[in-house]
């Protein structure tokens, strides 16, 4: 299991509602036992290819290069059928929630 105790160095961290404690709980040791998982990595990897269009190319930024002296690439997630990085994040947790059984899902809008 991924070790984190709610902790972010010595400021600050994280609070978790005593009602989604057992749930997140449940959450995490799934995620642990199966993100690394053949099966899983490659339905994973087929939906960011066939749904949302990755992997996203990447662009050689010519005038932006030659401004600042540097040769600059930039990734464009722009691209994505989304229109945003968002989505891969997405396509984990639902994929996650899938093989977790779940038939309901709380998602936030970004």
């Amino acid at each position: 299991m991924l070790q984190y105790n709610g902790q972010y160095g010595e400021f600050g961290g994280s609070y978790i509602p005593p009602v989604l404690e057992e749930q997140l709980n449940k959450l995490a040791a799934f995620f642990d036992s199966h993100v690394q998982k053949e099966e899983f990595q490659k339905e994973f990897i087929a939906i960011l290819k066939h749904y949302v269009g990755r992997p996203s190319p990447l662009y050689y930024a010519k005038n932006l290069s030659e401004h600042v002296g540097s040769k600059i690439y930039l990734k464009r997630e722009d691209l994505n059928h989304t229109g945003s990085h968002k989505i891969n994040n997405c396509i984990g947790q639902i994929l996650l929630a899938k093989q977790m059984g779940a038939t309901e899902i709380i998602a936030e809008t970004g």
